[in-house]
């Protein structure tokens, strides 16, 4: 048995999408059905699309800011019952026995994590998984994440990529009350990261390279603003930041923005420039200031579901803008400009008129 299901794929590299019906498995004892009703659009669907990391497994369905209502459950299901408002994150399955499984610390699986979509599911059929650009998705009750109620749907769908890329951190490096907090870039990623700064107590400053963002950061909540290309402002804030929270994924300097550490200053690295990371003094960008330069990913189910709770308790969304997936390639092209404030979100109802065309 299987389930049939209609979505958006890009069938090779480069693609437009376009409605393409296949197959998902049926329901087993431990899984979860989600009619989907909102997905995230990330910057990284389109990097896929395009192979800009790997090669990509084609047909490609895109999505994982996942959020609809529960359908059906498993005979053994606990946590879930028809009805409920769940959501799917970037993640799918693990091997689930490893050390960093074992410590809910799956996106760093010891045997490597099944991502959403463009993967294949080696621990579960080892067919393709394919992502939210669809009307119905199943997923093991371990990687199904319960949605607070109080939360507007659409604006939660993307804490499940760029929510947790940015609270995750935060928590790792106990960012709070006494700390200054810089946030680099502020797109979908860095508008998640002021929100979750100011309710964790940092004091917050965003730093940018334009100048329009500075009245947008402090509707967020940011306390400061600095413009990285004024050498005035820029000289205040010399070695003052406790922590930097990069979300760039476009060429910059780091051993600029690693000068305005203070001593023991870390800078997180979030975003992923496509050349990489280039540190040209080591000596003075690092080891003069005994500064840290770090990554993180996405958290695992467990601090996700912390993060959705922290949320609703602080009544934390992203900033959206609501397309049709007819729009998905003009949604795309904005994206690229940076023309969105600050995540679109798909509402998969506007599907259903693809498939009654």
């Amino acid at each position: 048995m299987s389930i049939q299901v209609l979505g958006y794929a890009a069938h090779q590299a480069n693609d437009t999408l376009k409605p393409w019906s296949f197959e998902r498995r049926d329901v087993g004892p431990h899984d979860v059905q989600i009619e989907i009703l909102y997905c995230g659009v990330c910057h990284s669907d389109l990097a896929q699309i395009n192979n800009e990391w790997f090669e990509g497994i084609f047909p490609m369905v895109p999505g994982h800011e996942i959020v609809g209502r529960v359908v059906d459950v498993g005979q053994h299901v606990k946590n879930f019952k028809v009805g409920d408002l769940a959501g799917v994150g970037t993640l799918i399955n693990s091997c689930r026995h490893c050390t960093n499984c074992h410590k809910s610390l799956e996106v760093y699986c010891e045997h490597g994590v099944v991502a959403t979509y463009n993967n294949l599911d080696k621990y579960q059929d080892n067919l393709p998984t394919y992502g939210g650009y669809s009307n119905t998705i199943v997923s093991n009750e371990q990687f199904t994440l319960h949605i607070p109620q109080n939360l507007n749907l659409a604006a939660t769908a993307p804490l499940l990529c760029a929510g947790i890329t940015t609270y995750s951190p935060l928590k790792h490096w106990k960012v709070g009350k006494g700390h200054k907090l810089a946030v680099l870039g502020l797109g979908g990623l860095g508008h998640m990261a002021v929100k979750f700064g100011v309710a964790l107590g940092a004091e917050v400053t965003v730093l940018s390279t334009s100048p329009s963002k500075e009245s947008d950061a402090k509707k967020l909540g940011a306390h400061n603003f600095i413009l990285t290309t004024n050498p005035e402002q820029v000289e205040k804030v010399k070695s003052s930041f406790d922590f930097i929270l990069d979300t760039v994924s476009a060429k910059h300097d780091f051993d600029f923005y690693l000068s305005l550490l203070k001593l023991d200053g870390i800078h997180i690295c979030v975003g992923i420039p496509p050349e990489g990371i280039h540190i040209k003094n080591v000596g003075l960008s690092l080891q003069l200031g005994r500064r840290s330069l770090v990554g993180s990913a996405v958290g695992g189910l467990l601090e996700t579901q912390e993060m959705l709770d922290f949320c609703s308790e602080h009544n934390i969304t992203a900033e959206i803008e609501l397309i049709n997936i007819q729009d998905i390639h003009d949604a795309f092209n904005r994206m690229e400009k940076s023309d969105v404030k600050y995540r679109f979100v798909i509402d998969m109802q506007s599907l259903k008129a693809t498939a009654t065309a």
